[in-house]
């Protein structure tokens, strides 16, 4: 979940990765040939939620490996989420479902979301046309597929009610693929949910907490010194100094505060939107991961910085009774460095490719199909999510930036239609009614990261019940050091892998294989 830049979807996102490294997989690897399946638009024509209804359909596409396929054997079905199919190829070529192709002799496959990648119903995604975007049309999506789906050039029928099928998702997709366990369980051999964001909340300020407690201690203490300093400032009202603020990172022509408060936190990960790579972007396998995050530590902690950068550091000590902003100069610097180049055009306040403002109603309100506007769409009508500051307590990002800043992009984007409006509110129900932290379902496997930041919304959230207990019919495994779902990625070598992804990964081959024995004590 989460996305990189400014409404350009996860990865979250949501709440997923930048698309950048599912494009940089999707280029090293030989490309998969595109099908499709005339997949519903609708399929609760009883339902008052969808009038008026149709019953046309619309082309949802998929991919498929055989390359370890051999007759008899499961099909693994990769849950595409908020993004393109082809950027999931790596899943396929050095992922999990390689893992468990190569293990099992199964087919893998990968279905791509509805309203992602090129599997729209429609041409543009106004508000009336997005009405079918919602947690159960897409997960019955799923359990259509596993029924009517055909793979060209295999000799058998792989869609027929003997046949193991096993669900495997990450973060959102992960969630999807937890629903799709609890409704339409008996289709399916198994799911695994990896860092499945099953929970729905309005505001997500623990987004924060993982960093503060397991970022570099230096790094954390020193943003969250300097971010109250600069609430301090903005709560006195003082115009002038809060203007001195801005120009300290380069960013004083960003009217809204909020623009600007956001923007010095895209390093750490701002609200929905940042451009380069965060936290959740660390990962143990380094083909996909970023040391961006570290390099912006290094950047705030450096103890000999040049004189230009270490005098930032008192420069607006008159509005701290004297007190230095330690660490400000390393953190600007990493901002008008890092940052500042991605807004091309020049022109800081606007809603340009790369630039940060956001204050722009007919930018937001564009309805071309685009995964940013899907993803937006489902945050804004269900899933919510906001990452907030803190009420109280220490802050990685200003207080400035509540929920009422993500809902005004919510409200702009999708004006009321004919069929369909927003809520004023998401309203959560309709995805916490699978179960949220305490989602259950049979042959369901669940795993997270310790490390993730999206770990509060998954099943092993430290608000969640305890203990977590895990049995053979309903698993479930906490990676210790791991983050956001970590598990998903491989290097074609079970055991070379790094030893506490090495054991998850057993665990995994271990569970598919009581998963099947289940299915074939059933069949």
């Amino acid at each position: 979940m989460r996305t990189p830049t400014l409404l350009c979807a996860l990865a979250a996102t949501g709440l997923a990765t930048p698309q950048w490294y599912g494009r940089r997989a999707a280029d090293a690897a030989p490309a998969y040939a595109a099908h499709t399946i005339d997949q519903p638009i609708d399929h609760f024509q009883d339902s008052s939620r969808y009038e008026p209804h149709t019953k046309d359909t619309f082309k949802q596409q998929y991919f498929f490996d055989s390359s370890y396929y051999k007759p008899g054997g499961p099909v693994f079905l990769y849950i595409g989420g908020e993004t393109s199919g082809e950027s999931r190829f790596s899943n396929l070529q050095t992922g999990i479902i390689q893992i468990l192709m190569q293990q099992f002799n199964g087919l893998g496959v990968i279905l791509e979301n509805r309203y992602y990648g090129k599997s729209y119903p429609y041409n543009t995604s106004t508000t009336d046309e997005l009405r079918f975007l919602t947690t159960e049309q897409t997960i019955a999506d799923n359990a259509y597929f596993r029924q009517h789906a055909t793979f060209p050039g295999l000799n058998s029928s792989l869609s027929g009610p003997d046949v193991p099928w096993i669900m495997y998702g990450g973060s959102l997709a992960g969630a999807y693929t937890a629903f799709t366990m609890k409704t339409y369980n008996s289709i399916f051999a198994g799911g695994i949910g990896s860092s499945a964001t099953t929970q729905a909340l309005l505001e997500y300020p623990q987004w924060y907490d993982t960093i503060i407690k397991y970022g570099p201690s230096d790094c954390t203490s020193r943003i969250v010194n300097i971010v109250d300093k600069i609430d301090a400032v903005v709560r006195s009202g003082d115009r002038q100094a809060i203007q001195k603020v801005k120009d300290v990172f380069g960013l004083g022509a960003l009217q809204s505060l909020e623009d600007f408060a956001m923007t010095i936190a895209f390093p750490i990960g701002g609200p929905m939107n940042y451009p380069t790579n965060t936290w959740q972007e660390l990962n143990w396998n380094e083909t996909y991961g970023s040391d961006d995050f570290w390099n912006f530590c290094s950047n705030v902690t450096n103890i000999d910085p040049p004189k230009s950068i270490s005098s930032v550091d008192t420069l607006l000590s008159n509005y701290t009774n004297g007190e230095p902003w330690t660490g400000l100069g390393g953190y600007a610097d990493y901002i008008k460095k890092a940052l500042l180049p991605t807004c091309e055009s020049g022109r800081i306040d606007s809603t340009d490719s790369g630039c940060f403002g956001t204050q722009n109603q007919t930018f937001y309100a564009d309805a071309t199909n685009s995964a940013s506007r899907s993803y937006l769409y489902s945050s804004c009508s269900e899933s919510g999510g906001y990452q907030v500051a803190p009420k109280s307590g220490p802050s990685l990002i200003s207080r400035v930036l509540q929920k009422e800043y993500t809902q005004q992009w919510c409200t702009w984007a999708f004006p009321a239609g004919q069929h369909n409006s927003i809520p004023k509110s998401p309203e959560l129900h309709y995805y916490n009614k699978y179960g949220g932290w305490n989602i259950k379902a049979e042959n369901l496997a669940l795993i997270d990261g310790s490390t993730d930041v999206w770990l509060d919304l998954c099943y092993h959230s430290d608000l969640a019940p305890k203990p977590r207990i895990s049995s053979d019919k309903y698993p479930s495994y906490l990676i210790a050091g791991a983050g956001h779902h970590w598990d998903s990625y491989g290097i074609l070598d079970v055991d070379a892998e790094p030893a506490y992804i090495r054991e998850a990964h057993r665990w995994e081959i271990r569970t598919v294989t009581r998963f099947l024995k289940f299915w074939a004590e059933k069949h």
